[in-house]
């Protein structure tokens, strides 16, 4: 399996993060993509990736950490982006749920890592919460743009738009709860060449950890509820969303 999103380098690992990766090893998650969320996380983040195998590394400026981006970061990722050839722009986007973050700002920075990521023929890893129209419509100004909407909580017409604008949905802890019926009805549906398996830890844990912080070994029980929850096996879907993560990013066949 792959993680499409989780954030090893979060201080939360500081203390058994090479734990936190055999465990993952030993769950059958072989390779994860780790985003950042800002600037300063960057040199940290290329450390952690270096550190292991199967660690890849994607730059970018979340909206979330809105206060600590300057516009001369832009400059800086390109630079980053040049020198240390990620798989990924990420993790940018909108995060209208927020209160105080400015949605003008929020965009000028998504807008110009769409921007670097269509440069520099990238897949871009995407944060749209109570945003997924205005993210829509941004990947649209763009153009020629791939990616994944990671954590995805729209509606099944936006995640039609999406796969027409050739980006992927991430999907993690939260199909586990047996609440979450829009989400359990979608990835019951949808095709299965769109999905990518995620925990987004530290954070998202699933429900049997609810409450708890999360690591990447537990990807293989949200893979057995998408299973479940489309009456597949759990190792075809782990070999299908492996195949679309390879694909989106350009990894290399084997880990």
């Amino acid at each position: 399996m792959i993680d499409s999103h989780c954030h090893l380098d979060a201080s939360e690992f500081d203390a058994d993060r090479a734990q936190v990766v055999a465990r993952a090893a030993a769950a059958g998650v072989a390779r994860q993509i780790v985003p950042a969320i800002a600037a300063a996380s960057w040199p940290k983040l290329r450390e952690v990736c270096a550190s292991a195998p199967g660690l890849h590394p994607a730059y970018g400026l979340h909206p979330m950490y809105l206060a600590e981006h300057e516009p001369a970061h832009l400059a800086d990722l390109r630079d980053w982006i040049e020198r240390e050839r990620p798989v990924a722009v990420g993790e940018c986007g909108l995060d209208y749920f927020v209160e105080g973050l400015d949605p003008e700002q929020q965009r000028r920075y998504f807008e110009g890592q769409l921007a670097l990521a269509r440069e520099f023929g990238l897949p871009v890893i995407v944060h749209a919460r109570r945003a997924v129209d205005a993210v829509i419509a941004a990947i649209r100004r763009i153009g020629d743009l791939r990616g994944v909407v990671h954590s995805f909580s729209g509606s099944p017409e936006q995640a039609r738009q999406l796969w027409q604008l050739d980006f992927m949905i991430g999907l993690g802890g939260p199909v586990t709860y047996e609440r979450a019926n829009r989400l359990r009805r979608l990835v019951a549906d949808m095709p299965l060449e769109y999905l990518l398996l995620e925990t987004d830890a530290p954070d998202q844990p699933d429900s049997g950890i609810r409450g708890q912080r999360n690591e990447p070994a537990r990807l293989a029980g949200i893979c057995e509820t998408i299973a479940g929850l489309r009456d597949a096996r759990p190792e075809d879907i782990a070999s299908a969303t492996s195949e679309n993560a390879i694909r989106l990013f350009g990894l290399p066949t084997s880990p």
